[in-house]
């Protein structure tokens, strides 16, 4: 049985036994999610103790790993800029929209206690711009690692990111190659963690749906009509943007992109897609080789449009399911979060990454993290939008390349395109 299988298996098996718990009788359920919450929270801690050192890890090497990319030559360094772009972007529709749809439904009290009964205790927060303009840079980045406060983690990383670039290249590549060891190291730890979610997720989702009864389905189903929508709306933007900007005659481009779709929701692996982006950027829509063989890996490997909506959605949704109203600071610390951890965690499963990156977005919100592992259950199910999304983005954005090319840089190696 797959992974994902066995994580929706302990989803289904937690809603049922706990929903049928609250209707049979509402004080024996509440004993039993008493008993079984700290099992979940168990697990919840297992694997959240690899978020720091993953985090700092991530942001390292994506920051290398993009200025590498951005020394190959004018494309490339014109791919990262549309993909920083296109990232934001994707941020801002999320935090713009995702509230305002679910400000449409209203929350069921019963899910907001028992929410709030199992989460966390939220993040300190300050009064004023002022304390949260100077908490953006740590005074101590060990205290901040310690603290969990992923904020100041992030800038610290950054800075120490691009720090390295500017050392002497031999000592620059032991210590990236430390840190990629680090996070792999730490991907590790994360899959021996989720080889027993369907027992954590069980315990968690049962004592949710026991003190919530049916509402609980019922919220989780928002949360999964919420990232679908804003997966479809991504998918009919980016092709809006490819034949405005990217100069993409609209039936010619999505003729071209519907077989690397019809690829990405049957593997739902953007990797496993490029050789179908490949042929499609040069076949059928005609991009030059060069660009769609140097364009395209890039984005496989730096880019994921979807990342951000899906951070932005799940720390709305929590918001929303715990009657927190998201002011405008809050929204866009998350979108400003949510560019650089999705540019570092590009290429890594799904499952493994999930807590990892949406926790320092959602704690820098200012929202309890507990609800992650039972959002992280359900979300293999838009995930399959998800991939296509991402596809439709990478595309589009080697159509924005195309557009700009002046035919001045080198050609790519063969061996790129393979």
């Amino acid at each position: 049985m797959s992974q994902t299988k066995r994580v929706l298996s302990g989803l289904a098996a937690g809603i049922v036994v706990g929903i049928l718990l609250a209707w049979l009788d509402a004080s024996l359920a509440l004993r039993v999610a008493d008993i079984v919450e700290p099992f979940g929270k168990l697990w919840l801690n297992a694997l959240q103790m690899t978020v720091v050192p993953l985090v700092l890890a991530l942001v390292i090497v994506g920051v290398n790993q993009a200025s590498d990319a951005a020394q190959s030559g004018r494309v490339a360094r014109r791919s990262i800029i549309i993909f920083v772009i296109l990232l934001t972007a994707a941020g801002a529709m999320a935090a713009l929209l995702a509230p305002l749809a679910l400000s449409l439904v209203t929350p069921d009290p019963a899910v907001a206690a028992a929410l709030g009964g199992s989460s966390a205790e939220l993040p300190a927060t300050t009064g004023g711009w002022a304390s949260a303009l100077t908490s953006i840079v740590p005074s101590n980045a060990v205290a901040a690692a310690a603290a969990g406060a992923m904020l100041p983690l992030v800038t610290f990383a950054l800075f120490f990111g691009f720090a390295l670039t500017r050392i002497e290249p031999a000592r620059r590549t032991q210590v990236v190659g430390f840190f990629q060891a680090v996070s792999d190291a730490m991907i590790v730890i994360v899959h021996w963690v989720l080889w027993v979610a369907p027992l954590g997720i069980f315990a968690l989702v049962l004592a949710l749906c026991a003190r919530a009864g049916i509402g609980m389905l019922q919220a989780l189903g928002i949360y999964i009509v919420l990232e679908c929508a804003l997966y479809l709306l991504a998918v009919v933007v980016l092709v809006t943007i490819a034949v405005v900007f990217g100069k993409q005659n609209p039936a010619h481009f999505l003729s071209g992109i519907t077989p690397v779709m019809a690829v990405a929701a049957s593997t739902q692996s953007s990797l496993a897609t490029l050789p179908a982006m490949l042929d499609s950027a040069q076949t059928r829509l005609g991009f030059p080789a060069r660009i769609a063989g140097l364009v395209l890996p890039m984005a496989v490997s730096l880019f994921r449009i979807t990342s951000p909506i899906q951070y932005i959605a799940t720390a709305c949704f929590i918001a929303w399911a715990l009657g927190i109203d998201l002011t405008f600071a809050q929204l866009a610390t998350g979108v400003a979060l949510a560019v650089l951890v999705s540019m570092g965690s590009v290429g890594l499963p799904g499952q493994a990454i999930f807590l990892a990156t949406n926790l320092p977005v959602t704690s820098a919100m200012g929202l309890p993290i507990a609800p992650l592992p039972v959002l992280m259950a359900v979300d293999a199910i838009p995930d399959v939008l998800a991939t296509v999304g991402n596809v439709t983005a990478d595309m589009t954005a080697t159509a924005l390349v195309a557009s700009q090319d002046d035919g001045k840089d080198e050609p790519v190696p063969p061996a790129t395109t393979a």
